[in-house]
């Protein structure tokens, strides 16, 4: 079993993001609902962000709610929190300032229904160094508030300077079948090498492998897809060939499109030169969530059967816009 800061977690997490920030949140009756389900099934790696909604309403308020009500559940929970932005802009201050303001502020939510695990900054400040940063953050790991320290969309280079600052306990990064940069770019083969686990976060393509988008149609019209620039019109109907393969494999087992897209990320978890990887798929309904946390074991015939696919694949469009892309790898 998996552990993060000493503690065992499953290996399927549980990404809170989507019961705070979309324009219609579920209740908190059926958000209650799916945060037990997640925990019932050995999904007790939580992972939510005081930038997951508004300052007055985000994943901290949420949780507080939850552990008010279901006390007993907060040891059972490995929470992460990220931090670390300019509130309610998606502008990183890693400054000492800016450090403290975030992780005061997530304490004071929690106000000790909770224990803070893992504060990660959401991104790179790029006019702070790095290793200055987790230092700061070092400090509530030294004072007893705060388990250890995580990182958000790093390079290789970033883990190792951070590293050296501060042990660092987890790398949260995006990681599917059609986001597979860390493979190459060193994250991955870096983690591995420095033992750090990394928390692989829209393992399921932000709902895209699931199957649910078969055109671009099919895209509520509140979704906040419609930003996102693999999800544009012009690039959909390439961009869904990549289902389609997912689709082909799932049929000859058995399973949901959701279910080989988890055990393709779990099957890299661990391998050669791979460290441990836990993905953290978020979904809001008890049903997906049993869907989520009982993925395909995958053959070794089915994963070449996806490498052979994604070899002659290329994924349209960018993950984020410029200006967030900027902010990826730092």
């Amino acid at each position: 079993m998996p552990k993060i800061v000493g503690k065992d977690i499953g290996k399927v997490g549980y990404g809170l993001m989507g019961l705070t920030w979309r324009q219609s949140p579920p209740s908190q009756e059926q958000s209650f609902q799916a945060m037990r389900t997640a925990l019932s099934l050995g999904s007790n790696n939580w992972n939510g962000g005081e930038l997951y909604g508004s300052p007055e309403r985000n994943s901290l308020h949420l949780l507080n709610e939850y552990f008010t009500k279901y006390p007993g559940d907060a040891d059972k929970v490995v929470l992460s929190i990220k931090g670390g932005l300019v509130p309610g802009q998606f502008k990183p201050d890693g400054s000492k300032a800016g450090v403290q303001r975030s992780i005061d502020e997530c304490l004071k939510q929690l106000d000790g229904k909770k224990s803070l695990d893992l504060f990660e900054c959401a991104r790179v400040d790029p006019t702070v160094p790095i290793e200055e940063t987790v230092g700061y953050i070092a400090e509530y790991v030294k004072a007893g508030k705060l388990g250890g320290i995580s990182l958000s969309e790093v390079s290789a280079a970033s883990i190792r300077k951070a590293h050296a600052a501060h042990p660092i306990s987890a790398v949260e990064v995006e990681f599917s079948l059609w986001s597979t940069e860390i493979l190459d770019n060193g994250v991955a083969a870096t983690c591995a090498e420095l033992n750090i686990p990394i928390i692989a976060y829209s393992p399921l393509g932000r709902g895209f492998l699931t199957g649910k988008y078969k055109k671009h149609s099919d895209i509520e019209p509140d979704s906040s897809l419609h930003h996102f620039p693999r999800f544009q019109p012009d690039v959909f109907d390439e961009n869904i060939k990549l289902l389609h393969a997912v689709e082909d494999i799932a049929k000859s087992k058995g399973a949901t499109p959701a279910q080989i897209a988890l055990g393709w990320v779990l099957a890299h978890s661990g391998a050669k030169g791979m460290p441990t990887i836990i993905p953290i798929p978020g979904a809001t309904t008890a049903e997906r969530i049993k869907e989520n946390t009982t993925p395909a074991k995958l053959e070794e015939a089915d994963l070449k059967a996806l490498d052979e696919f994604l070899k002659k694949f290329e994924v349209k469009g960018g993950r984020y816009h410029p200006s967030g892309s900027a902010l990826l790898f730092a």
